[in-house]
């Protein structure tokens, strides 16, 4: 009876990278942990690319129309842990990801 009133608790996973194959193999590690442990995965959910583009004058001085133009991309995926267990959380908590990727965990209720 108590267990109906309880809102549904989930955890959600925000994971940013500037390659994309880096963030697949995160999201892949973050899934499989969460599945062995017994928790429900909503996701992964692509989120749009984030595109920086800067331009910079190839001369110090004159010749103006003389530029490179570089990009960087940030890619971006959220990952939803549905009822997890504390097995879960520890076991989330004690992962290594690769080097290069940005998480972000909250509590959602």
């Amino acid at each position: 009876m108590a267990h109906a009133a309880d809102p549904q608790q989930k955890i959600r996973v925000k994971i940013k990278s500037y390659d994309h194959k880096i963030i697949d193999n995160s999201c892949r590690l973050i899934i499989e942990t969460a599945v062995l442990h017994g928790a429900e995965i909503a996701g992964p959910i692509p989120l749009p690319t984030e595109m920086h583009k800067y331009t910079v004058n190839r001369s110090t001085f004159v010749h103006k129309d003389a530029r490179e133009q570089f990009e960087m991309r940030v890619h971006k995926r959220i990952i939803d842990i549905l009822h997890p267990s504390q097995k879960t959380i520890e076991a989330l908590m004690n992962l290594t990801l690769p080097a290069g990727t940005d998480i972000e965990v909250k509590m959602v209720s």
